[in-house]
């Protein structure tokens, strides 16, 4: 897949943002076993009143996640990368798009991702690889 492997972790991520991503991990991974269902409702509850993240935003709070957990920087770590990264982002206020689906091309893998006008943050493939099944996005509603 497209995600940095542990060898590639970033660097220069400053103590108290690695700090606050190591919280954030903790419900980030609690999250990622819940059913897609309950991701989203809860994800839409958490995302209230937030305006939209920028690239900047997202992809320091990517950098974060990936930085404190091996997991997350791995090949499968995508989802609670993304769900740490945007959890990440709520705390500062703003929230990215977050996203799970699959690739276009074969073989068939599922993903789950940050984006921000619907651009992937860093994940090193064009705009259109990825075919979105579960979006959440700044003040969108949950459909019922």
């Amino acid at each position: 897949m497209t995600t940095p492997s542990a060898l590639e972790r970033p660097t220069g991520v400053p103590f108290p943002r690695r700090l606050t991503a190591r919280l954030v991990l903790i419900p980030a991974l609690a999250l990622s076993f819940l059913p897609p269902r309950r991701i989203r409702a809860v994800l839409h509850l958490v995302c209230r009143g937030a305006t939209p993240a920028t690239a900047a935003q997202a992809k320091n709070a990517r950098d974060a996640m990936c930085a404190v957990s091996l997991r997350c920087a791995g090949p499968k770590g995508c989802l609670p990368r993304s769900l740490g990264a945007a959890l990440l982002c709520r705390l500062g206020g703003s929230w990215p798009t977050w996203c799970t689906g699959v690739r276009v091309v074969p073989p068939f893998t599922a993903h789950a991702w940050v984006e921000v006008d619907g651009r992937p943050v860093d994940e090193g493939v064009p705009d259109d690889y990825f075919t979105r099944l579960i979006t959440v996005s700044p003040g969108s509603r949950p459909r019922r």
